[in-house]
């Protein structure tokens, strides 16, 4: 995946079907939250082989054992074929935060890194802030 150098405003302006307006929410929440940070968009090949486009929110490096590190979001929102994604790159001394809030999050699905939901009816909001407010506090570019 590159950054894109496109306007994330204009990409979110594009967006259609049945995750868009999920996704405008999902956008403002974050950017309230990560007030300061850097919003960009990323498009290419994700790790799992898929194209993607996610917007990403704030800059951290991802170690990867027996690979190079990547330079990488702290939060990211994407929309996928059947589901919303929400990956959130960031741990404190527990752990990774994802993991630490997953039986907060509503009826979603929790990987490492990784939210995943069909609505956002589905995602514990409040927790949701929480997390996100965590991962500022951990990110060097948030105010």
């Amino acid at each position: 995946m590159e950054l894109t150098g496109r306007d994330v405003d204009e990409f979110l302006a594009t967006l259609d079907g049945p995750f868009a307006d999920s996704m405008r929410a999902l956008d403002a929440i974050t950017s309230e939250v990560l007030a300061g940070v850097t919003r960009e968009l990323w498009e290419g090949i994700f790790w799992g082989g898929t194209e993607q486009q996610i917007i990403g929110y704030g800059h951290t490096v991802i170690a990867r054992p027996g690979k190079p590190t990547v330079e990488w979001f702290v939060v990211g929102l994407a929309r996928q074929k059947n589901h919303l994604s929400v990956y959130v790159n960031a741990a404190d001394e527990n752990g990774s935060l994802v993991q630490q809030y997953k039986g907060r999050l509503g009826k979603v699905k929790v990987s490492s890194a990784a939210i995943t939901f069909a609505s956002t009816d589905a995602l514990e909001l409040d927790a949701f802030r929480a997390l996100l407010q965590d991962a500022a506090r951990l990110t060097p570019d948030a105010t």
